[in-house]
């Protein structure tokens, strides 16, 4: 994720296209605190922290990586992880 300048924030238009969303969506990241954000300029607008679109994508990575996990011990059958026996 670079840019030509090295800039350390990230214009809400540059966001969107980097995460493939609307720029209102990064709009509503930022005021739910999932991305990290400064109004700067006159007159101020928003800049992201490019730091914390990698920590968003992280974030994300780890929560598809944990709900695959979570799909396949839900895939798993009951005799797959207990055995085939039962004890009653």
């Amino acid at each position: 994720m670079s840019t030509d300048s090295g800039a350390q924030f990230f214009t809400p238009a540059q966001v969107a296209e980097l995460l493939s969303i609307t720029p209102d969506d990064v709009a509503a990241l930022i005021h739910e605190g999932r991305l990290r954000a400064t109004r700067l300029g006159v007159p101020a607008s928003w800049r992201i922290e490019r730091e914390s679109v990698s920590e968003y994508l992280d974030d994300q990575n780890e929560l598809s990586r944990r709900h695959a996990l979570w799909r396949q011990s839900n895939a798993a059958s009951l005799p797959e992880v207990w055995g085939t026996h039962t004890r009653f």
